[in-house]
């Protein structure tokens, strides 16, 4: 496997794949707060995790539109306005981590049967326009 993954960075995943699921569920249960605030959390812990401290903190800095912005969404969902919070997060999130992409993509084709799901479509696409 290209990406080799030590127990740091499993943890970090972990803690990312629960923030994403509870962002989920807080949006399923009409952007309940504390769902939403525990999501924030735990993302922020997991990438620190992933990445490491030092790469973590030069990431936010450089990109400070998308930090801002993220900042600026965590804010909104602390003082009660979680529908404004969650979509200017989204946005950040979108800025922040859109260098990522191609790893991301790379990264979720390698694992066997979800890989293989997601790259159904292309090779579908791929035979029509044969």
């Amino acid at each position: 496997m290209a990406y080799e993954l030590d127990e740091q960075k499993k943890v970090g995943l972990g803690l990312i794949g629960f923030g994403i699921l509870f962002t989920f569920l807080a949006i399923i249960l009409f952007f309940d707060r504390g769902l939403l605030a525990l999501a924030n959390i735990l993302l922020l812990a997991g990438v620190a995790l992933l990445l490491g401290l030092h790469s973590t903190l030069q990431l936010f800095k450089v990109n400070y539109k998308g930090t801002v912005s993220f900042m600026l969404g965590l804010f909104l969902i602390f003082v009660r306005w979680p529908v404004v919070g969650i979509i200017v997060e989204i946005y950040g999130c979108i800025v922040l981590f859109g260098c990522f992409w191609p790893s991301i993509k790379g990264f979720l084709f390698q694992i066997p049967v979800f890989g293989w799901i997601l790259q159904y479509p292309a090779l579908l696409l791929d035979r029509f326009r044969r």
